[in-house]
């Protein structure tokens, strides 16, 4: 749970920056790559992650929108960066306005009670679960793994 603004944005920023790095090793040609048919792809995950931050943004009472129509994943992964890309300066310049004691304040959540700070986290959450699950697809898919919190074994050969 986040008590102070600024830690959430310094965390946002430097979550965002390793998502990048993972939504900028996509091609186009593997937008459909999956564990196993039927499961999520890499542009479905990518897609998600460049909307979903308006979908909590709004809960915590934020005004973001995503950039496209979410049951509509793009065919071309520079416009899942490019969207991404978008959805984390609004998330940063909207979260600039909240303060520390707003943080704190209970807000509803699915039915449930929790505070905007604990739902920023899950923010950050979220992002860092689905960007662990594409670093296996960018595997899987023959495509390069960022070393995101370290190097990858690719990167240390």
């Amino acid at each position: 749970m986040y008590r102070k603004v600024d830690d959430f944005i310094t965390d946002w920023n430097n979550g965002a920056q390793g998502t990048i790095q993972v939504l900028e090793s996509l091609t186009d040609e593997k937008l459909d790559q999956a564990i196993v048919e039927g499961h999520s792809t890499l542009g479905w995950l990518g897609w998600h992650l460049a909307i979903s931050p308006a979908f909590f943004a709004g809960i915590v009472g934020l005004n973001v929108k995503a950039s496209g129509n979410p049951s509509e994943v793009p065919t071309q992964a520079e416009t899942i960066v490019q969207a991404y890309k978008k959805i984390i300066e609004d998330v940063q310049k909207e979260a600039k306005i909240l303060t520390d004691e707003q943080l704190a304040e209970e807000i509803d959540s699915f039915g449930n009670k929790t505070t905007r700070g604990a739902m920023l986290r899950t923010l950050i959450d979220h992002q860092t679960h689905h960007r662990g699950q594409m670093t296996v697809l960018l595997r899987q898919a023959g495509l390069k793994v960022p070393g995101i919190m370290g190097p990858t074994k690719e990167e240390s050969n």
